[in-house]
């Protein structure tokens, strides 16, 4: 039996552990965080991911897999460790690879000839060929003895499990030793199809990817807006619109949230400022539009208070970056919800999918309807679409008392 090493076990290095551990693997998951590992030794996720925690416990019973602090020998070794923003006062910002070169000089003293290692983390082009770099410095081993491969992940929160297994994965090898040896491994686990490539390749296949949806949703958000000026319904003028056979404008939202969209498209803006107009503006687009959200819901209250004459109670529905997932990781409605607390508002909040959010008290959806003078949906939870819209003030910022 083969030996994996995983290396960050967040939101994607522990349903990968999982997945390889069930598929005839040892699996080593490695995180720097105690008490993460501490849990998830006794089969307790920290993450809300559909089926993770039962196939957790499965492969913690058969023995296939177990977390640790520090990395071990292996045959094969996966990178997916988080790449944030660095701390900076640019306008644009930059990609921190540090996590992953702290990740590679970590299992330098382990690597042996012909091991495989494999990034998945975000990283900007050229990451893979400079882990390389760095690893051969510290081994002292020729580029002969070891395999390196990018392979991005592309799942969405909430169907984790189910798309590691079912969507098309590209690889990039240094080599083209190292791209069969990569594909060899991802088939023994993903049913679909395994491209292979270059490193610099699948790089900007994974920022492009999510640079593509962050331009397209940057037009719907827009064209919100526009439609607003007119006084024009835009869920109902984006419905007609997509009559058309080919067109396909995406629903719009408050904002772009999430640890890919919102952040990927900087990696290329960052990278090539000068040669990257339209995916610069779609960033400035969807972020304005939390602004405009902002703006909007201050003039709707004022209205409101003027014709009621007092101040009243407003229930923020939803404060994930989107539906359906306790991810609220750079989500807009956080940062809507923050801009209005700070305009000394009385607000309450309600997001489902959470049990706690650090400065936010949380209520239900019974309790925030009956508390609420204004409600204000930000977030379109399927648990959201049972509310009575008739019967309650509203706003709708995404979508969701509407069908598209």
């Amino acid at each position: 039996m083969k030996k994996c090493c995983v290396l960050g076990l967040g939101y994607i290095g522990l349903p990968t552990s999982v997945i390889i551990a069930k598929n005839g693997f040892e699996v080593v998951g490695i995180d720097l965080n105690p008490e993460i590992v501490a849990n998830i030794s006794k089969g307790i996720i920290h993450i809300n991911e559909k089926d993770l925690d039962e196939a957790l416990r499965n492969v913690l019973q058969k023995n296939t897999f177990k977390a640790q602090l520090i990395p071990t020998f292996a045959d094969i070794f996966l990178i997916a460790v988080p790449t944030p923003f660095k701390e900076n006062n640019t306008q644009i910002p930059t990609p921190n690879t540090d996590y992953v070169f702290a990740a590679a000089k970590s299992i330098s003293k382990y690597l042996k000839k012909d091991n495989l290692i494999i990034i998945e983390s975000t990283c900007p082009v050229g990451t893979t060929e400079k882990v390389a770099a760095l690893i051969y410095e510290l081994t002292g081993l020729s580029k002969s003895d070891l395999n390196f491969a990018y392979c991005p992940e592309r799942v969405i929160p909430g169907k984790i499990i189910s798309e590691l297994i079912s969507n098309d994965r590209i690889i990039g090898g240094l080599t083209e030793k190292a791209s069969q040896k990569a594909k060899d491994f991802y088939l023994k686990f993903c049913q679909s199809k395994v491209h292979t490539t270059t490193a610099n390749t699948a790089e900007l296949v994974k920022l492009s990817e999510n640079a593509y949806r962050d331009v397209n949703i940057a037009f719907a958000n827009e064209i919100s807006i526009i439609s607003e000026k007119f006084k024009i319904d835009p869920y109902e003028m984006i419905k007609l619109a997509n009559f058309h056979p080919r067109v396909n404008i995406l629903k719009p939202g408050c904002g772009v949230g999430g640890h890919c969209i919102a952040v990927d498209p900087y990696f290329i803006v960052s990278a090539a400022p000068f040669e990257s107009t339209l995916i610069k503006t779609a960033r400035k687009v969807n972020n304005n539009k939390i602004d405009w959200v902002i703006n909007n819901i201050i003039k709707e209250i004022e209205v409101l208070q003027n014709k009621v004459k007092k101040n009243i109670q407003i229930g923020i529905m939803g404060l994930t970056y989107k539906a359906n997932t306790d991810d609220i990781r750079n989500s807009p409605s956080i940062k809507i919800y923050k801009e209005l607390e700070k305009r000394d508002l009385s607000l309450l909040a309600c997001e489902p999918f959470k049990k706690e959010i650090k400065g936010i008290e949380l209520i239900s959806i019974d309790q925030i309807i009956e508390k609420s003078d204004l409600l204000i949906f930000l977030t379109d939870h399927n648990c959201f679409k049972t509310i009575n819209f008739k019967k309650i003030n509203y706003l709708d910022y995404c979508g969701i008392s509407k069908s598209l």
